[in-house]
């Protein structure tokens, strides 16, 4: 049972319950026992192997209830992009009602070490819009800040994480889905602050993609050897660092 104190509202209590219920079910899901696809274009390998690792956190530095709520926001919200799209004409096809009830569209590679699930694969567009396929399909929310900064530099310069998951998506999906790998793939971000929709056409960038599943296969040598892999910086105070939820650990590390 919850253990209210006297100055909390009833928002406050009634968050509390929501919160909790959250919390317990992300401690309930099994860690990831792989390399996802989708954190590879993160600035740092050594954090990439933690991850990989699951390594605890620093002082148990699990994402809170309101973030687990954010998170759960934007997966509501690429529902609605999926129903406008197809609305819209476009053929799109996703686990969310093309799969079997808890696949995904994806690959698996290295053993199952390596995997990436992918948000959509488009079949067909309108014509008009010139589109070939069949083609991937990646969806992301932002707040407005990053929304427009997308907007004005386009998802490879203002989001390289992104794009490194895209490319690496289109050359591993190849194989099973031939093609995908020639069409651009079409990335869409929702400005969840405003509505506003922003797509674009994203040509596969085949030296990111070799560069990303590189990146993958020294991480995985790395952690057999038990070796610790480079920090991205040589001091604490570095952007990446200040924010990394393996700060404490990593610097504490004779490497």
């Amino acid at each position: 049972m919850l253990d209210y104190n006297r100055s909390q509202t009833i928002a406050d209590k009634i968050n509390e319950h929501i919160d909790a219920v959250l919390i317990a079910e992300r401690d309930a899901t099994l860690p990831r026992t792989y390399l996802g696809a989708s954190r590879l274009g993160h600035g740092c390998e050594r954090a990439l192997q933690f991850e990989f690792t699951s390594t605890p956190k620093d002082d148990g530095g699990d994402f809170s209830g309101q973030v687990l709520r954010i998170f759960a926001i934007g997966h509501m919200l690429e529902d609605l992009a999926i129903r406008w799209l197809r609305g819209a004409g476009f053929d799109l096809y996703t686990s969310k009602g093309n799969q079997p009830k808890g696949e995904q569209f994806g690959f698996s590679v290295s053993g199952g070490r390596i995997r990436g699930h992918v948000d959509g694969i488009f079949a067909a567009a309108p014509e008009v819009l010139g589109i070939a396929v069949p083609a991937l399909w990646e969806c992301k929310t932002m707040n407005a800040r990053n929304w427009r900064e997308t907007v004005k530099k386009g998802v490879a310069l203002s989001k390289p994480v992104y794009a490194a998951q895209i490319a690496i998506y289109q050359a591993y999906m190849e194989p099973s889905v031939p093609g995908i790998s020639e069409a651009p793939a079409l990335f869409t971000a929702i400005n969840k602050d405003t509505a506003e929709l922003y797509h674009e056409l994203v040509p596969f960038d085949a030296a990111l993609a070799q560069r990303m599943s590189d990146r993958a296969v020294r991480i995985l040598q790395a952690t057999d050897a038990g070796d610790l892999l480079p920090r991205v910086a040589k001091s604490r105070d570095f952007f990446e660092c200040r924010f990394c939820s393996y700060a404490d650990r990593c610097w504490r590390q004779d490497q």
